[in-house]
């Protein structure tokens, strides 16, 4: 049967949980749209590696029976995606690596299972790097994904799947997450918003072993704050078997705190401080400063006091300083599989395992006290101000196939340039969101980067709803307009002519 639904890719999650409710549409019409965007859509992008049409069908089927039975779901038939670092039960669960080609999740993870039980509905997996420890989104089991914007260009990662899933309209939200940026990158390269909740709002209490988990945040991911908000009401939680999860402050226990922040009065007196470096020297290409400044400058015409100010790091404070933490969790639970069949490995992941076999105790240790030490200036900062604003990305997305930028701001970049301003808010276990701010020169979309102090989360929220106010942008990539594949022509014919090895075949279930 086909959808009713008009301009099912442009409709938020809320609105559609509204009409869902109010049942003057169905789920099941909802999920037919969506299964129908996908079919066209994500041969072109490798979004979503694992479709699960029979099951989404059932779920949305099970949720009109409650609905017509009386029950009043928040996300009641809004169709999600999850990144394949977490499990759907009974699914492929693959970890972007060939050691998991076979797995099948025995359970839904956590965040996974909270969504269900709010009405939304399970579509398929999105695509990760390996152990979804790469800025960019492409792995040996399922190739690259590839950008709505521009489908020669990267999404980013590690939740490209996610992002480019959510930017093309396949789905109004997806499920990531983030150990040092990889929803909020993903999201300022994609026109979307990207939030990662201070470090254990949301538990993650059982999954796949993770080489980060002690900085790893579930990440959400939609087209505006709004929806990010009623994701998080069905989210934030205390869970005894996470050991990051903790009881919740008491702001956060009334029903729907989050949802009900952004509808509150904005405090107009938050002191605000703007770092285009992040008092690191960060380098930033001249067009993205550019479009940056001009969205703090409308903040200020509309009446925010802003000035500019930094962090006070500690000595040795650069892009990723931390890093040979992951490279060492990598080592302790892949090392030895590695070590006996390194062919079946990412080079670029096998180069982190290497790194992190090498690593000295007293190294990882002495990163360990690194860290406080970010903590306590990262604190200090929030002694003087109410939240701090940044760059997400300092660059606009680069060639799937390439490497990335070996120039930023007319310097040269290593090669975690690109990432420099996202990874010490995981270290201090802040909340972080991404919202977009403008465009580069190529047209492509730029995040400015909401940042405040731990549990800080909902007044980052309710300001982001107040930029996302203010700077009012339309962010529909091409994808998101089309309505077809015809439409889509000119991509798919680029598509069509990359190797075959890029484009990797999409498990699907009739």
């Amino acid at each position: 049967m086909k959808t009713t639904l008009p301009n099912f890719a442009q409709w938020r999650a809320r609105d559609l949980a509204h009409h869902v409710n109010t049942r003057q549409i169905t789920a099941v019409e909802v999920t037919q749209a969506a299964l129908a965007r996908i079919a066209w859509a994500n041969p072109l992008l490798n979004a979503l590696i694992d479709i699960d049409q029979e099951g989404a069908l059932k779920q949305a089927a099970a949720i009109d029976a409650r609905v017509a039975q009386g029950a009043r779901l928040p996300l009641a038939g809004v169709p999600f995606t999850v990144k394949d670092n977490l499990w759907v039960a009974g699914r492929a669960a693959t970890y972007g690596s060939n050691l998991y080609a076979d797995h099948i999740a025995p359970k839904d993870s956590w965040s996974v299972e909270h969504l269900k039980l709010q009405g939304a509905i399970c579509i398929g997996n999105t695509n990760t790097p390996e152990f979804a420890c790469k800025g960019v989104t492409e792995n040996p089991l399922h190739g690259y994904t590839r950008n709505p914007w521009d489908t020669t260009l990267t999404p980013g990662g590690s939740s490209g799947g996610a992002v480019a899933g959510v930017a093309a309209g396949l789905t109004p939200i997806a499920l990531g997450t983030d150990a040092g940026g990889s929803t909020r990158r993903p999201a300022a390269h994609t026109g979307l918003v990207g939030f990662k909740c201070t470090l254990g709002l949301i538990p993650n209490p059982w999954g796949f072993p993770d080489p980060s988990h002690d900085l790893s945040s579930i990440g959400m991911l939609a087209r505006d704050v709004q929806d990010c908000a009623l994701m998080l009401d069905a989210l934030v939680e205390h869970h005894p078997d996470d050991p990051l999860s903790h009881p919740l402050p008491m702001a956060m226990i009334a029903p729907e705190p989050f949802t009900q922040a952004l509808s509150m009065p904005i405090d107009r007196t938050l002191r605000i401080g703007w770092s285009p470096d992040l008092g690191c020297g960060f380098a930033v290409d001249d067009d993205v400063a550019m479009a940056l400044e001009a969205a703090i400058q409308k903040l200020k015409e509309a009446g925010w006091k802003i000035e500019i100010s930094h962090p006070a790091w500690p000595p040795k404070t650069s892009e990723y300083p931390l890093l040979a933490q992951q490279q060492a969790g990598l080592a302790a639970l892949f090392g030895q599989a590695y070590l006996e069949a390194p062919q079946i490995f990412d080079p670029d992941i096998g180069a982190q395992i290497d790194l992190g076999l090498k690593a000295s105790g007293s190294t990882i240790a002495g990163l360990s006290l690194q860290r406080n030490k970010l903590r306590a200036a990262f604190n200090t900062y929030f002694d003087s101000y109410d939240l701090l604003l940044c760059p997400t990305v300092p660059v606009e997305p680069w060639p799937c196939e390439g490497p990335p930028p070996a120039v930023i701001g007319d310097r040269p970049a290593t090669a975690r340039g690109h990432a420099a301003f996202t990874p010490l808010f995981n270290y201090c276990d802040a909340p972080a969101l991404s919202v977009p701010c403008g465009f580069g020169k190529a047209g492509l979309p730029l995040g400015l980067q909401i940042v405040g102090p731990r549990y800080g989360d909902l007044k980052v929220l309710r300001f982001g709803a107040e930029v996302q106010r203010i700077l009012a942008l339309e962010m529909n990539s091409p994808m998101i307009l089309a309505q077809s594949a015809q439409d889509y022509a000119a991509l798919s014919a680029k598509v069509q002519a990359s190797e075959p090895s890029q484009t990797a075949g999409v498990k699907v279930s009739r």
